[in-house]
């Protein structure tokens, strides 16, 4: 056989050189790869953007500027209103007249008033979200007029309608103060006549054929009540069913409308801690639920009504008390106009102007003006603020505050919301009426959202962590093959579903059996611990009987006698360990009744225990799918010294596959809390859904996801509302971020520390 040469075990230099298709290609993708990393990182960094554009304008203040201004002529002026969109203002003097201006030609329009003839007004007030004149006459009569606007082609034409006048009091003597409250098919008209305080209730019945003659219903005479003080203001709630009177003691009067009769509900002094200051003046807020109350120093305080005990009674009362201090100012104000859109009002002196907003306690824009400012007015749709100064001129100011409920107060502190008894966290976005007060506190979210997380981790954890290791080191192969993949199943189960099983079948079921499942929690685990225990005390002929790995076969039974028996052993339990005494005196035994009754903590059917098993089922096959492929990844060669040296199995376990492990267990644990805080549906359809404050397991919550699933379909773009929930969204990715940004700082540390060498 011919051998051969020695240049044929040299290898050829052209086997390894690549063909210029494969060069090209692997540039190619190369460059694919590369952009399409770059272009994730972009699109994630877009995102972020986008959300804190929608974002930041929620946390800017007002921003006021001077747009225009017109002569009125006057130095008398008594009232100052506007037309919605500010074009046409309107200045009452005092007299017969008024004067419309119109901002955009200057010009001014003189509109009489239908007022009775031989009388003059000796008293006048305004109700701007109506433009309601209310006018106390020289004769001792009462009575308004509301003005009008009608589109002329492309200019305002002003109306005023005069409505019919009452007597009040006593007839013939003037009315220093007046004022007017509308309830629809009642009105109540108070005034203060010299030193006495009048008031007259009327109504209107209605009927299939129009309205019925108004008729006075009731008339009273409010003077003996204030104890020989003397009246200097008087205010009327807009719905006509209250009267406030401060009086020269520096006390506020405060009168209710009780059926057809005006009691005396209240009296208070708002600054009986300042000795030296007077009060300067009251006015009321959009919804007329607070008044702000400012003293002769400056301060400025808000009062609102809500249930208080009653002093020497039983019972509770809607009455007012304290809730907001701004910061003083500069002395005692001279003019006050509330918003007609929400909670905010602007005050001042005579050069110092400021908006602030009630809900808040905060303080949206001030500035001291070039001028003595007389009377000022917001427009209904408060995007201008006019000011007429004291030579008669009318400045206008363009006012852009969009978001004045919005602020970090607003989102994360305590306030104290009209009608509730103390400061508190809420997220309640609309309501029934334009007078509603946004709520928008993204604690409740937040902590609904770290509730939810908790119990589903705490039901998912242990049998996800303790199935994995089970599974790595125990369980037979063959038998591994087929759980394994019946795990990974249970992840492609649509988060909908488990939510309608959810809400439709696990809510009821485990509504009337919590003792059932608190037995089934607590005997199984039990019974398997005693099992372990009866088989370590088998003589090892008896265990050597049993292949290894098999031994889970003894104890299904075992523990499916304890599911069965702790289920049906639940109702005998409630008989005698969840007793309660219901409002007819008979005991009753229901675990829905003693929860409340001894925690002092609500009972709902749709609770976190709902949300902690199904939720719980969501999160076990992400845990334990990771975990298990960390523990199967732990070298073989490692398990096989440890028992060599003489660990048994669970040793091996604890001491070796564990913190081996351990980088690959955390990861599988932060995904799996990743899994359960961003989870919507289920928690959507298996609670309540309800921004509660509290961990207790049986009430349900309101998580950031659930909120901006169920409420940004509905929110208006570029509203306060709509960026709210992008602020939510921007929490929930920060409360992530942070959380994995640690647990993979954690999770480095762990693997330098066990790596294998």
């Amino acid at each position: 056989m011919p051998q051969a040469g020695p240049q044929s075990s040299k290898p050829v230099p052209e086997r390894f050189v690549a063909s210029r298709a494969t060069l090209r290609l692997d540039a190619l993708m190369s460059w694919v790869i590369r952009v399409g990393g770059i272009g994730v990182v972009v699109a994630v960094l877009g995102i972020l953007v986008f959300i804190l554009v929608e974002i930041l304008p929620l946390f800017a203040s007002a921003d006021v500027a001077q747009k225009d201004q017109a002569a009125v002529s006057t130095n008398t002026a008594k009232l100052l209103g506007s037309d919605e969109a500010a074009r046409m203002p309107f200045v009452f003097e005092g007299g017969r007249e008024l004067k419309f201006i119109d901002i955009a030609t200057k010009s001014v329009t003189t509109v009489p008033l239908p007022i009775p003839e031989g009388v003059q007004v000796t008293a006048s007030s305004l109700a701007a979200p109506k433009n309601r004149i209310t006018l106390g006459l020289s004769d001792g009569r009462i009575g308004s007029v509301r003005i009008g606007y009608s589109a002329d082609g492309s200019a305002l034409k002003p109306e005023v309608i005069a409505e019919e006048f009452q007597p009040i009091g006593t007839p013939g003597q003037p009315l220093s103060a007046a004022a007017f409250g509308d309830g629809g098919t009642s009105k109540l008209l108070a005034a203060i006549q010299g030193t006495s305080v009048h008031a007259i209730l009327i109504k209107e019945k209605r009927s299939l054929m129009g309205k019925a003659k108004p008729e006075v219903a009731g008339s009273f005479d409010l003077t003996p009540l204030l104890a020989g003080a003397k009246p200097t203001q008087l205010l009327s709630s807009a719905v006509g069913d209250s009267v406030l009177i401060l009086t020269d003691t520096q006390e506020i009067a405060y009168f209710a409308l009780e059926g057809s009769e005006l009691k005396l509900r209240q009296r208070f002094k708002p600054f009986a801690d300042l000795p030296d200051a007077a009060i300067a003046r009251a006015d009321y807020i959009f919804g007329d639920v607070s008044v702000v109350i400012s003293s002769s120093t400056g301060a400025n305080r808000v009062f609102s009504l809500y249930n208080q005990p009653i002093p020497g009674g039983q019972g509770e009362q809607r009455m007012f008390g304290e809730t907001k201090r701004f910061d003083d100012l500069p002395g005692a104000p001279t003019w006050f106009v509330a918003s007609q859109r929400n909670k905010s009002f602007a005050t001042g002196t005579a050069d110092f102007a400021s908006i602030r907003y009630s809900t808040t306690q905060t303080v949206r824009w001030e500035d001291t003006v070039p001028f003595s400012i007389a009377l000022a007015a917001l427009n209904g749709k408060n995007d201008h603020l006019l000011l007429l100064d004291t030579a008669g001129t009318l400045h206008r100011y363009a006012v852009n505050d969009p978001h004045p409920e919005a602020g970090a107060r607003a989102f994360f502190g305590k306030l104290w919301y009209e009608g509730a008894s103390k400061p508190d966290y809420s997220w309640q976005s609309t309501g029934g009426s334009d007078e509603f007060e946004p709520k928008l506190s993204l604690t409740p979210l937040i902590i609904g959202s770290l509730k939810g997380t908790f119990y589903a981790l705490l039901f998912a954890v242990p049998i996800a962590l303790l199935a994995a290791i089970y599974s790595a080191n125990f369980l037979p192969p063959h038998v591994k093959r087929v759980v394994k993949p019946a795990m990974e199943l249970m992840a492609s189960l649509p988060s909908v579903v488990l939510g309608f099983l959810a809400g439709l079948w696990l809510a009821p079921l485990v509504e009337d059996r919590v003792p059932s499942i608190i037995l089934v929690v607590l005997l199984t685990p039990l019974t398997a611990l005693l099992c372990g225990l009866i088989w370590t005390k088998l003589k090892p002929t008896t265990r050597s009987m049993f292949r290894t790995g098999s031994e889970w076969w003894l104890l299904i039974l075992p523990a499916l006698a304890a599911i069965v028996g702790g289920w049906m052993l639940g109702p005998w339990v409630e008989s005698w360990a969840f007793v309660v005494t219901d409002a007819t005196g008979k005991s009753v035994a229901d675990f829905r009744l003693w929860w409340p009754e001894v925690t002092g903590l609500p009972y709902d059917q749709r609770n976190s225990l709902v949300v902690g098993f199904i939720m719980g089922f969501a999160v076990i096959p992400v845990i334990f799918t990771i975990a298990d492929d960390a523990l199967s990844n732990v070298p073989t060669s490692l398990k096989a010294a440890a028992m060599a040296l003489g660990a048994t199995r669970w040793q091996v376990v604890r001491m070796v596959s564990l913190p081996i492990a351990s980088a690959g267990i955390f990861s599988a644990l932060m995904i799996g809390f990743g899994r359960a805080v961003g989870e919507t549906m289920i928690v959507v359809m298996a609670t309540g859904n309800t921004p509660i404050m509290d961990f207790n397991i049986f009430s349900g919550m309101r998580t950031l996801s659930a909120n901006i699933a169920v409420e940004l379909p509905e929110a208006a773009v570029h509203s306060t509302h709509y960026r709210a929930l992008f602020l939510g969204a921007l929490l929930l990715f920060a409360l992530t971020f942070v959380l994995n940004t640690a647990a993979e700082l954690l999770r480095q540390r762990l693997r330098e520390k066990f790596k294998v060498i």
